[in-house]
């Protein structure tokens, strides 16, 4: 009975948390401020019709939902009892701002230069829509704006509109959203038939996690269970810098579009350096059913297909000789582009502002999202490449960061990396279940005490 699957509380998990999206589909964050708790309060009973769960108790449209997460300050903007408060883990209690030199938020990524309201106390809820287009996002967003429009005591202060094309680029040319994991208990599958599923503790509170324990989880028991944790982050691609870049080291376009590659670990179809490393196979990356069904140690140790230090490889070795347990540092990651593309042939910056917004949804925020960023993208060690950062994603701040790839009879090594990712803000967040959200919704003034 132990190794039974567990009987995940799917009408109680928000959809957000394990269902992939939809290809292709249209997002948008919305962060707002509760001035008043019993507005906020309010705000939140009525959210409870109107938040997707992962099983809904009645029909709704395939592939739309409304998802909803509250930061720190915002549960004590609720007037959530101290002890409560005091039982959410550290880092969440903390905020990104005070995270950011561990994450590598430095230099032209710190929090004195995010967007505001990101690193100041004044983001307490995360509303976040996403549907198969935009006249659809629009009509589930309108449901969740009439949720707070008539309570002054709930203002929204920023907002970001996000899009996947039908191929799935985002701004430096690559297909994205690729990797889901399955987790057991879901009955969603995952991208990978090498992968077993994750357990359920790795992304929901309240079951059993890769090592057997239940994670640490907020009091009283109905605000912790069926929820979990959201690592939110707006980043600023460098598109013409980095394109720039790769065709300074190339010698000509195809080796320009080897390098982008060996960069990533994948070629911009989002065919895998793992399963065609000499050419692109845009067939091979547009089949979901083949083209993240690979594991790196048993046919490329070395890393001549994909480079140890290659961006995918870093974010998740796989099977990959690594310090550690892979799996305990496995997340759900969520990346949705921003802005306009810069047309293809551009090398000159336009000024426009594009990106991606990400979403990292895991049950341990230490061990899975800032253990990643710090160890695994801003750092070497694990893979025996010293201080060596990631090469596309990594704090490359001082300029005279290096990449190197295996190539016979000698490396091949890029200098003089930049910082081709800007971090603009972010935030952490937790994502309740639906009863979590109703006990915060039925809170007291005389709680607080």
């Amino acid at each position: 009975m132990s190794d039974a699957a567990p009987a995940l509380e799917l009408d109680d998990i928000q959809s957000g948390v394990l269902r992939p999206r939809p290809s292709p589909y249209a997002a948008t964050y919305i962060l707002l401020r509760i001035d008043d708790r019993r507005d906020g309060r309010e705000f939140l009973r009525r959210l409870g019709g109107v938040i997707t769960a992962v099983r809904p108790p009645k029909p709704v449209e395939r592939d739309t939902s409304v998802s909803v997460a509250l930061t720190y300050e915002g549960l004590k903007a609720l007037g959530v009892p101290q002890t409560s408060l005091d039982s959410f883990t550290w880092e969440f209690r903390q905020g990104m701002r005070a995270r950011a030199t561990a994450l590598g938020d430095v230099g032209e990524s710190a929090p004195e230069h995010w967007e505001t309201p990101f690193g100041t106390n004044d983001i307490h809820v995360v509303l976040i829509g996403l549907a198969p287009d935009v006249a659809k996002l629009e009509a589930a967003l309108a449901s969740g704006r009439a949720a707070f429009e008539d309570l002054p005591g709930v203002v929204p202060v920023w907002r970001q509109d996000c899009h996947a094309p039908p191929d799935h680029k985002e701004p430096f040319g690559f297909r994205d959203g690729i990797s889901h994991p399955a987790i057991e208990g879901s009955g969603i599958p995952g991208d990978n038939p090498f992968d077993p599923p994750l357990k359920a503790g790795e992304l929901v509170l309240g079951y059993r996690d890769e090592i057997g324990a239940l994670p640490p989880a907020p009091v009283p028991e109905i605000l912790g269970r069926n929820g979990t944790y959201v690592a939110f982050r707006k980043l600023r691609q460098k598109v013409a810098e980095f394109r720039r870049y790769v065709r300074a080291n190339a010698a000509d376009a195809a080796d320009e579009e080897l390098v982008a590659a060996k960069m990533m670990g994948r070629w911009r179809s989002g065919a895998p350096l793992a399963l065609c490393p000499l050419h692109d196979d845009p067939e091979l990356g547009a089949d979901p059913t083949r083209h993240n069904a690979f594991m790196f140690r048993a046919d490329d140790a070395t890393g001549y297909s994909t480079p140890p230090g290659s961006h995918i490889r870093r974010s998740n070795p796989r099977d990959a000789d690594v310090a550690g347990v892979v799996r305990l540092h496995r997340m759900v990651r969520r990346g949705t582009a921003y802005g306009p593309l810069l047309p293809e042939g551009v090398l000159e910056d336009d000024g426009e502002d594009r990106g991606l917004m990400f979403a990292f949804v895991g049950a341990h925020l230490k061990r899975q999202f800032e253990f990643v960023q710090s160890e695994w993208i801003n750092g070497g060690e694990f893979l025996g490449l010293g201080d060596a950062r990631d090469p596309v994603t990594g704090s490359n701040e001082d300029g005279d960061a290096s990449f190197s790839f295996p190539r016979r009879p000698l490396p091949r090594k890029l200098r003089n990396l930049a910082s081709f990712v800007v971090t603009r803000g972010g935030e952490y967040a937790f994502m309740p279940g639906l009863s979590a959200l109703r006990w915060l919704s039925e809170l007291t003034d005389e709680a607080d005490g």
